[in-house]
């Protein structure tokens, strides 16, 4: 018996990881890890992507149950380096509230043209004059429509009409809506003004049925910020549509 011991540690002396513990189903533990704990995956960061330092990206965000799909949008924009400005209209603030963007965003969010609390004194023009591009998403039909009728009664509405830079519309709206002939023809309209649009895509909507009507997805709508933003010096502020 004694015998038997002894060859047993001479034998792990010689096999190297004998006697350590191992991992169900994987290799011997290495000294000083721990194992049985998860390994994180590597993450592919919703930041992967083109640089987007020195860019100034207006965000306007109007009332549609999409509006949460845009916290994303602008968080990715934060972490490739954009400057980021969210506008939003009073129906989106029964979305997502203000307090989200603001900190996403790392700016005051606007919400009224006139807030005497604003850090501009007519956002929708110091806005829309920086702006190298100007997202609006999810693009209502109302939005849509107030857009094509060139009205400008609240921030986002006015912003598109005060700047010069790019204006893409992330349309979302139930299928029946989106289907509507009077939003086909606002969208055509906005078109021939050289707004850009992105989607709707075909999917689940929020009746619960599928359909045309969904707003892009973060990253497809990310990618179209990027074909969009024109390449010139980065202390050149806004643009020509």
């Amino acid at each position: 018996m004694a015998d038997a011991r002894s060859r047993r540690r001479e034998g792990d002396r010689r096999t190297p990881g004998a006697g350590r513990r191992r991992a169900p189903g994987g290799p011997a533990a290495a000294p000083g890890r721990v194992t049985g704990a998860p390994r994180r995956a590597p993450a592919r960061a919703a930041a992967e992507g083109p640089r987007l330092d020195g860019r100034v990206i207006v965000v306007g965000v109007c009332g549609g149950i999409a509006a949460y799909k845009v916290a994303q949008v602008v968080s990715t924009l934060r972490r490739r380096g954009a400057e980021v400005h969210v506008l939003m209209t009073a129906a989106a603030t029964r979305f997502v509230g203000p307090v989200t963007f603001k900190a996403l965003s790392q700016h005051p969010v606007i919400t009224d043209m006139w807030d005497p609390d604003s850090p501009w004194d007519e956002p929708h023009v110091a806005l829309g004059e920086r702006a190298h591009l100007l997202l609006i998403a999810p693009a209502t039909a109302d939005m849509i429509g107030r857009l094509a009728a060139g009205l400008a009664g609240d921030v986002v509405s006015a912003t598109a009409v005060a700047t010069r830079a790019p204006v893409l519309l992330a349309p979302s709206m139930s299928d029946v809506m989106y289907a509507a002939p009077v939003v086909q023809e606002n969208l055509q309209r906005l078109r021939a003004r050289g707004y850009r649009v992105v989607g709707p895509e075909y999917g689940r909507l929020a009746t619960g049925k599928e359909g045309w009507g969904r707003m892009s997805e973060p990253a497809t709508i990310l990618d179209a910020i990027v074909s969009l933003l024109p390449a010139r010096p980065l202390s050149d502020r806004g643009g020509a549509r």
